[in-house]
């Protein structure tokens, strides 16, 4: 494979209702979620599936029992808590207190940066139209990962791998890329440690909140490499591999480089091509030093002695990377992995020589910049309580409001995609990928479509006592390609269940 697979990213927005410091986060999280579903989605609502789920499967070989596991572990319940299918195949929910969006299966790392990108549409759309309901407050929703008080909220990626790879060498080759990809796809944070009492700026929203090097947790004793075994696909043949390190990006080319490298490195791995050892000692406490030193000199020290800063340590996983494409494909190396792979080595280049020349490209530098401009211009220190103002004023989904999109709007970051292209994204699914099916089903038949998941679609048909699941195990079937001439010609979803089962 090149940067192509089955991926997706899930990520929980902070939130908070304005002049309200109390207000509980997840009534105003639901009222979110069923402001956005009330107004866009026609006829019955679709529940979530919870069948499938088995949050509590370790890939190291077993299941955690349900009576020491923390309730926040327990996603597999339902709660009663707004949850919702969209038509272009995404999930919206609430979880742990906050909104949540869950893309659609795609596969490939730009199509992850438009339906992310449509996720932050979609939560503006929500946001609104709960504040304009009877009664409604001002309701304000940041694309970021911590409070400042000590809490932090998951930016969490997923990526689809075979099932033959050993578990142990996905340990070994991606715990290194974790500690040191932050330098690329950190969203940058004013304060230091978890609760930011200590004054400064570091690279990463999320380094300072992981505490052990592997585990099956997401919000607590965070690990770097997390052991979640719920493939949503054919477990003989699939693992999901659940990434939960990374920060919230709203700059498109640190979302791009984000997944684009990593779906690189785990294509190495599947290929047993990395020979070299690059493991870190102490990854724990290197992943926090690292996102401490924004002048990017923090050296990482090797289990073979090397010393090696974040930058070089990527470096080295860019130079497998191109010799593993050059070895696998040559010439036919498709563009995208070309773009990711000329893209990754633009930015380490520069990152090397001038990390600030990033500012219109990297979330953390882009951020970084314009603190030093306020810093120089009112003769603020680090401790200054407007910095960290103006650090959540940066993730601000507001066009109007958020810093990100004033930079955008000024012409001083770049984009990747058009915003037309944004806008098809929050309705429609992705063509390529099972939530083609997902989606039409819910745009078409919705008041057909009792209850949809990652992996199947249950419909409720007129005549039959029973429901009819549609499994959708293969993530790569139900695209265009394979149901789109039924979707056109079907008048009814029981035509469409006759002509699948036929």
């Amino acid at each position: 494979m090149s940067v192509r697979r089955v991926m997706g990213t899930e990520v929980e927005y902070g939130i908070s209702v304005q002049g309200q410091p109390t207000a509980n986060p997840m009534v105003a999280s639901s009222q979110v979620v069923n402001a956005y579903a009330s107004a866009t989605l026609k006829a019955r609502r679709a529940r979530w599936d919870f069948e499938e789920e088995s949050p509590l499967r370790d890939a190291r070989g077993f299941d955690m029992s349900r009576q020491v596991a923390d309730p926040s572990q327990l996603t597999d319940e339902d709660l009663g808590l707004a949850n919702v299918i969209l038509t272009n195949g995404a999930r919206l929910y609430v979880d742990h207190a906050h909104p949540e969006f869950s893309t659609p299966e795609v596969t490939t790392p730009l199509d992850i940066v438009r339906w992310d990108k449509a996720g932050e549409q979609v939560m503006l759309d929500a946001q609104r139209r709960a504040a304009a309901l009877p009664g409604g407050q001002p309701i304000l929703m940041y694309k970021n990962n911590t409070d400042g008080k000590g809490a932090s909220y998951g930016a969490h990626e997923n990526y689809l791998m075979r099932r033959s790879t050993p578990f142990a060498d996905i340990v070994k080759h991606l715990t290194p890329f974790f500690v040191s990809r932050q330098v690329v796809c950190g969203a940058g944070r004013v304060g230091i440690g978890q609760d930011g009492r200590d004054h400064g700026y570091q690279i990463s929203q999320r380094a300072d909140f992981f505490e052990v090097e592997v585990g099956l947790e997401t919000t607590l004793k965070r690990p770097i490499i997390n052991t979640r075994d719920e493939p949503h696909a054919d477990p003989e043949k699939y693992r999901r591999l659940h990434v939960i390190i990374g920060d919230a990006n709203l700059a498109e080319v640190s979302t791009y480089l984000k997944v684009g490298t990593t779906s690189l490195v785990l294509a190495m791995i599947e290929d047993r091509f990395i020979s070299v050892d690059l493991t870190v000692d102490g990854p724990v406490s290197a992943l926090r030093a690292v996102s401490h030193d924004p002048t990017l000199r923090q050296a990482i020290t090797l289990r073979d002695g090397r010393k090696l800063t974040a930058v070089q340590l990527q470096l080295e996983y860019l130079d497998l990377a191109r010799k593993y494409v050059e070895d696998r494909y040559g010439a036919d190396a498709d563009d995208q992995t070309l773009d990711v792979l000329a893209r990754w080595e633009s930015v380490l280049d520069r990152l090397e020589r001038d990390p600030m020349s990033l500012a219109g490209e990297l979330d953390w530098v882009a951020k970084l910049k314009l603190l030093e401009q306020y810093r120089q211009r009112d003769g603020l220190e680090w401790d200054d309580a407007k910095l960290q103002l103006i650090d959540l004023q940066y993730s601000d989904i507001r066009p109007e409001k958020g810093l990100y999109h004033r930079l955008v709007q000024a012409g001083r970051i770049e984009r990747l995609l058009a915003e037309e292209s944004v806008e098809r994204a929050m309705h429609e699914p992705p063509t390529d990928t099972r939530a083609y099916f997902r989606g039409r089903c819910l745009e078409q038949f919705p008041d057909a479509v009792a209850a949809a998941s990652w992996d199947s679609v249950i419909l409720d048909l007129p005549g039959r006592e029973s429901l009819q699941r549609v499994p959708t195990i293969d993530p790569l079937r139900g695209s265009q390609a394979h149901v789109g001439e039924l979707f056109d010609r079907c008048t009814s979803a029981e035509e469409l269940f006759i002509a699948l089962t036929r």
